[in-house]
């Protein structure tokens, strides 16, 4: 109960004819002073009274509805707070407490029309911006959450938990000097909250100050002892700086508190096995894969442990069995893939991946409004270079010595809304020239709607990108904006090309891979399904090279 809603009961009782006026009032009282003491039932029972007399008195049905939220009876109490605002349309109050019911019964999008109505009503009333806020990042929506927890904090700076959420939208916008500036700054009002050093840490670590993550990490267990977030997020910055036993300790800890955390195994195992136990690494993935059977990443580790210790053969039987219960899993197809040239299946492997079948180049012709492909191109690299979620990539990242911006194709767009029309052009007749058969895990698997995920990389001198798949996507893409000149040049080494079918480094292979490159050109599009590895070959260019990847997410 706030402020505001008891301001309005004292109008309220003022209101009513003098023969009910003290009786409502005092019973209103009573009431709110039951449910702020955890007695709803009792309060309900009042407000009923209340309600006899007057079956339409708005403060009662808003309150009652927050009684019937209390004793579990959701739906019920979305129905007293409705009656609230139709008998008051004005009860800023009534709409956001409709809106805080709406969202717990996971209705996201009605929650948000409640939020809305509260702000038109009253524009600066800073809980229904907070609460408005916390729903638009349920709706993946962080742009529009950014500027919702922005107006909550315009209207109260001291307003520590929406600082921690604008932190974290930040963060997920890419955002990331900002991120940090906004956990600091609620950190300060609140210099003991766990959650915030932890995500403080996260921010830290994404920017690659990996020490200065660990400090967050440790000053959020110092709070919170059995904090299992950060201990977990401890033990990644610790692997990252090949800090093992410490990583190890890290998360057997996290373990101790949650002992089905199957990421903490999957993490554990990996650690484990980099510090040479690869017996006591499959441990750990198998325990993984025990809690959480759908999980790939402990699937491909644990596959990698297998054919460390010379069992391929079970590796690939493993992989299998996952693949039958989840046909077209983009980390096990490439798993699958790199299993039949480990073992001299080089047949079955070129089938998985077929450069010259899916791998397919593209070149845009300029876009209306552009006066050729330089103009828009240029266009593109302004937009890039300027977007303001981008970072140095970390070093979970691909990328290395290089940059990476957060999502391109949330608003404003820019030219980007152009690159995108012209991506969804060339994903349809990409999907449209597919053969219907034979049977194969990239086809059977081909979605009938998608959605696109887009991002820029900036590469300078030596920058690169290490092998990678998209897990999320079953098409990904590359559209060249800028490239060096000395990279656009023909050359036996392949400087600066894009080479696909290289698995990481960190996987424990023998076998050759067969390679495929292909020179960037500005304009050239270049599409590909998600699970076929690849990554930048390394090169002492001068020079921008600017290119926009994305994803085919699919959505049916």
């Amino acid at each position: 109960m706030n402020r505001s809603e008891r301001r309005r009961l004292n109008k309220a009782a003022r209101r009513e004819g003098a023969g009910d006026a003290v009786f409502i009032g005092a019973t209103l009282q009573q009431a709110l002073g039951l449910l702020q003491s955890g007695e709803p039932r009792q309060a309900l029972r009042l407000y009923r009274q209340v309600l006899a007399i007057r079956p339409d008195h708005a403060d009662a049905l808003n309150l009652s509805g927050i009684a019937r939220f209390q004793l579990g009876e959701v739906e019920r109490a979305i129905k007293l707070i409705r009656k609230a605002v139709v008998s008051d349309p004005g009860h800023v109050d009534a709409h956001n407490n409709l809106g805080n019911l709406l969202k717990a019964a996971g209705r996201l999008d009605a929650a948000e029309v409640a939020y809305r109505r509260c702000l038109e009503i009253r524009p600066d009333y800073v809980g229904g911006h907070f609460n408005l806020g916390i729903v638009l990042e349920a709706l993946d929506r962080p742009g529009e959450a950014e500027a919702a927890y922005a107006h909550a904090l315009e209207i109260e700076p001291g307003f520590a938990e929406a600082g921690f959420n604008h932190g974290t939208v930040l963060q997920a916008l890419g955002r990331l000097d900002d991120a940090v500036a906004a956990y600091r700054k609620a950190l300060a009002a609140v210099p003991d909250h766990a959650d915030g050093h932890n995500n403080l840490g996260s921010a830290w670590r994404e920017m690659g100050r990996l020490d200065d993550a660990a400090a967050a990490y440790r000053r959020a267990i110092e709070i919170e002892p059995r904090h299992l977030d950060a201990h977990y997020n401890l033990g990644i910055v610790l692997q990252e700086q090949d800090r093992l036993d410490e990583a190890i300790a890290a998360y057997r800890k996290a373990l101790e508190i949650d002992p089905g955390f199957a990421g903490a195994f999957v993490n554990l195992g990996y650690a484990l096995q980099k510090s040479g136990w690869p017996d006591a690494a499959i441990g750990a993935y198998r325990r993984a894969i025990e809690i959480a059977p759908d999980y790939p990443g402990a699937q491909v580790n644990l596959g990698d442990a297998l054919v460390e210790r010379g069992q391929a053969k079970a590796a690939a039987e493993a992989c299998d069995a996952y693949l039958t219960g989840h046909p077209g899993d983009v980390s096990l197809t490439a798993w699958r893939a790199i299993l039949h040239r480990e073992m001299g299946e080089a047949h079955a492997a070129r089938r998985l991946v077929d450069f010259d079948r899916f791998l397919t180049p593209v070149r845009l012709e300029a876009p209306a409004g552009f006066d050729g492909m330089d103009a828009f191109n240029d266009a593109l690299a302004e937009h890039a270079i300027g977007h303001p979620s981008l970072v140095t990539a970390p070093t979970r990242h691909a990328t290395r010595l290089g940059k990476h911006s957060g999502e391109l194709l949330a608003e404003p767009k820019g030219p980007v809304a152009e690159l995108e029309g012209k991506i969804r052009e060339a994903v349809e007749a990409y999907m449209a020239a597919l053969p219907a058969g034979p049977a194969h895990p990239f086809l059977d698997s081909r979605p009938k709607r998608f959605g696109l995920a887009a991002w820029c990389v900036i590469l300078e001198g030596p920058g690169h990108q290490v092998p990678h798949i998209h897990p999320r996507a079953w098409l990904s893409g590359v559209y060249y904006v800028r490239v060096p000149a000395v990279v656009a040049q023909l050359g036996r080494d392949h400087a600066g090309w894009i080479e696909f079918g290289r698995p990481p480094d960190h996987f424990h292979l023998a076998a050759e891979p067969e390679l495929e490159y292909v020179r960037p050109e500005p304009g050239l599009m270049l599409l590909f399904p998600s699970y076929f590895y690849h990554r930048t070959v390394p090169a002492e260019a001068p020079g921008t090279r600017i290119s926009i990847a994305f994803d085919v997410l699919p959505e049916g």
